[in-house]
C-alpha cells in the first residue's frame, strides 16, 4: 500500500492532521494500535482555544461543534476566598473559549473521515518506521496475524507518549526535559449541571479544585490529591463532601451532585523533547510533549503542532517548498514552551504544594496571587495565555 502521508495515531491530533491534509488533497492512511471504541473511551479536556477551533472549522468538522459548544467569554479564579473573573473577551480584544469535549472532537473526526471513505487501520501491531532519512521511508504493522507495508513520502507521529514514533528516532538525538509534580488531580465526571456558568480554577490550602463542565448538563470536576492516593479511595459521597469544602458557600450551594460516570487519577508533570523531526519523521501533540492539565493546554498545543505540520505539508506538495520542512520543529517548540510556561504558572500558582516547597517559594507563590489577581497587566497575562497565543506564519 502507498500513501502521501502516513499518520501514526487515531486521537485527535492524528484525525485532525488527516482531515486537513484530506481537504487539501493530500492522500493520507491512518495506523491506530487499539480499537475505534477504545480511542472513543479516553476522557479527556474539554476547553479549545480559538485556534483550535478556528483549526476544525477549517477542517470542515465543525457543525456540531458550533452547535453544541459553549463559548465562554470569561473564567474564575478563587483564591483566598476571593472570586477573580477574567474577562478573556474584553480583555484579548474579543477572543474567547470553547467548551466542547475532547471525545466530541474526536468522534466529529472520525466521523468526517469515515464518511470520505479514507482509510484508518485499527488494532495495528507492531507499528514500525523505517528510513526515515531516506527518499521513501515506509512503515510496517501487523494486522490479524499478516505483516504490511505502508509507502510514503512523510510519517507523522501522532501516537502519544508512549507510542512508536520517539522511540524510533536514536536517543542520543534527543534531549528531554520534564518537570514531576508533587500531587496529581482525582477527576469525576457527572450528569449533573455546571455549578457555575464559567470554569472555576481554585486555590484552598487543602489542595486545588477545578469546576469544569462538558454541556449544559454534564459537569467535570477535579481535586488535587496525594500521588499516594487510589481511585478505590474516593467514594462519590466522599468527593462531592471534599469537593464542597474547598469550595466557597455561594459556589457549594449550587452543586448538585450525582452518581459518577468516570473517576480516575492523573499524575501531574511538564515534559518537552527537542528536536521534533528526524529525517521525514515529525512527532506531534503528546509524542513529544506533555503539560499538567490546569492551563488546558494539552489538546491545543496538539492543534497547533497539526497546524504548522498541515501547512507545512502543502507548501511541499502544491509549491515543491522542501526547504520548509526543516522549520517545523522550531516553529513547533517555541509556541510549545510558552504554553509549557503558562502550564507551570498555573499550576504553581493555583496548587498547595504541601512541603514541597520551601518558605521563600510559599512567599513568592504569594507575591505571585497577589499581582496576577490584583493587576489589569496580570489579568491580562493570564487571559491572552488562556484563549491561545496566535500561530506564527510558516515563513
Amino acid at each position: 500500500m502507498k500513501t502521501q502521508v502516513a499518520i501514526i495515531g487515531a486521537g485527535p491530533s492524528g484525525l485532525l492532521l488527516g482531515q486537513l491534509l484530506h481537504k487539501a488533497g493530500i492522500d493520507n492512511v491512518i495506523l491506530e494500535r487499539q480499537t475505534g471504541e477504545y480511542v472513543l473511551g479516553r476522557i479527556r479536556a474539554g476547553v479549545l482555544e480559538q485556534g483550535t477551533v478556528d483549526m476544525l472549522r477549517e477542517a470542515g468538522v465543525s457543525e456540531r461543534m458550533d452547535a453544541e459548544g459553549l463559548v465562554h467569554d470569561g473564567v474564575e479564579l478563587l483564591v483566598g476566598g476571593k472570586r477573580v473573573r477574567i474577562d478573556l473577551k474584553e480583555l484579548t480584544g474579543g477572543k474567547t473559549v470553547m467548551v466542547y469535549g475532547q471525545t466530541e472532537v474526536t468522534r466529529d473526526l472520525m466521523e468526517a473521515r469515515a464518511a470520505a471513505g479514507l482509510t484508518t487501520i485499527y488494532c495495528a501491531e507492531n507499528v514500525k518506521p523505517h528510513d526515515m532519512k531516506a527518499d521513501k521511508p515506509y512503515v510496517t504493522y501487523e494486522k490479524d496475524g499478516e505483516t504490511f507495508r505502508l509507502d510514503c513520502d512523510y510519517i507523522a507521529g501522532c501516537d502519544g507518549f508512549h507510542g512508536v514514533a520517539r522511540q524510533s528516532i536514536p536517543a542520543e538525538l534527543l534531549t528531554h526535559y520534564e518537570r514531576v509534580y508533587p500531587f496529581g488531580w482525582l477527576g469525576l465526571l457527572s450528569d449533573t449541571p455546571p455549578c457555575n456558568h464559567e470554569l472555576i480554577y481554585a486555590h484552598h490550602e487543602d489542595g486545588f479544585v477545578l469546576c469544569s463542565q462538558r454541556s449544559n448538563t454534564r459537569s467535570r470536576y477535579y481535586l488535587q490529591v496525594p500521588l499516594t492516593d487510589k481511585v478505590e479511595d474516593w467514594s462519590d459521597e466522599r468527593f462531592w463532601d471534599t469537593l464542597k469544602s474547598r469550595l466557597p458557600q455561594s459556589v457549594a450551594d449550587n452543586l448538585q451532585t450525582g452518581p459518577s460516570l468516570e473517576k480516575s487519577i492523573a499524575p501531574l508533570r511538564s515534559y518537552v523533547v527537542e528536536p521534533m523531526q528526524y529525517g521525514k519523521l515529525f512527532m506531534v501533540g503528546d509524542a513529544a510533549h506533555i503539560v499538567p492539565p490546569t492551563g488546558a493546554k494539552g489538546l491545543n498545543l496538539a492543534a497547533s503542532d497539526v497546524c504548522y505540520l498541515y501547512r507545512i505539508l502543502v507548501k511541499v506538495y502544491t509549491d515543491g517548498r522542501t526547504d520548509l520542512l526543516d522549520k517545523y520543529s522550531e516553529l513547533a517548540l517555541r509556541r510549545i514552551w510558552k504554553g509549557e510556561r503558562f502550564s507551570w504558572f498555573m499550576t504553581n500558582l493555583l496548587h498547595d504544594f504541601d512541603g514541597h516547597k520551601d518558605a521563600w517559594d510559599q512567599k513568592m507563590q504569594q507575591a505571585d496571587r497577589e499581582y496576577y489577581l490584583n493587576s489589569h497587566a496580570g489579568l491580562v497575562n493570564i487571559a491572552e495565555n488562556y484563549v491561545g497565543l496566535p500561530y506564527e506564519a510558516i515563513e
